[in-house]
């Protein structure tokens, strides 16, 4: 169940791993009946297990369902107020201990997040899930902080990218869009090539999955040598080469 959150979690505690990283933050924005945030537990947990790596799992929701759309660019011919709701009696009682629930608007509640969060725990993987362009727009605040928040490459699932009316004006898309245009050192971008990396190429979550690349992460400036051995190509068709390739 929910692909993009195995990979995602996994890709995360890989890249943490590779940092020598211990703990890695979670997000899902709009959790609704609770179902995805749920599974991003229950995943996390295997994970655990598997690399060491653990994890803090918030879930940003506003309890009481959708709010009116704004204007044509939030789709209200998909999405309407009221839609979505939340019991959140009988999910706090499911949910395990390690997992945060955040009720309220994302615009107050993001910034509050965002200023308690240290590099201890960066974020590793985010799936957005409020349709509308402006719920969207305030859900990627969280991706504005210190580059340090952030592992260098932070994987970004959206959900409501790919309906028919769905288009780089209008809704998530276009939140994309202006976050890119907002930002010179983060961008969201398609990951071009990941469906050639995996088994089942046609999976439509492979369409929704982006790539935060924070440009100003300092691993993204520190060229890391292999204890001063120079790398290089092997050449075939020079018989008298005898070095092994090193790269």
């Amino acid at each position: 169940l929910r692909p993009q959150h195995a990979y995602g979690i996994l890709r995360a505690a890989d890249e943490a791993k590779r940092l020598g990283i211990r703990r890695v933050t979670l997000i899902e924005f709009g959790v609704a009946s609770g179902a995805g945030l749920m599974n991003m537990a229950y995943i996390a947990q295997r994970v655990t297990r598997e690399t060491g790596v653990h994890f803090d799992l918030h879930g940003f929701d506003t309890g009481e369902g959708m709010p009116p759309p704004d204007d044509y660019r939030d789709h209200p011919e998909y999405y309407q107020a009221g839609d979505f709701q939340m019991d959140e009696h009988a999910l706090r009682a499911a949910l395990p201990g390690s997992v945060n629930l955040v009720l309220g608007d994302l615009s107050e509640t993001v910034p509050q997040f965002l200023s308690g969060l240290t590099e201890v725990a960066p974020i590793g993987f985010v799936t957005v899930d409020v349709d509308y362009y402006w719920s969207t727009c305030a859900a990627l605040r969280a991706l504005t902080g210190d580059p340090c928040l952030y592992l260098p490459l932070t994987n970004v699932y959206f959900d409501d990218v790919l309906l028919d009316n769905h288009n780089s004006w209008q809704g998530q898309l276009l939140a994309i869009r202006e976050f890119n245009d907002a930002n010179a050192m983060r961008k969201l971008e398609h990951h071009q090539f990941l469906e050639n990396q995996r088994v089942f190429r046609n999976a439509s979550w492979l369409k929704q999955l982006y790539a935060l690349h924070v440009m100003d992460h300092p691993a993204r400036s520190t060229l890391t040598t292999r204890r001063g051995v120079q790398r290089h190509l092997e050449n075939a068709y020079l018989g008298t080469s005898r070095r092994r390739e090193q790269f």
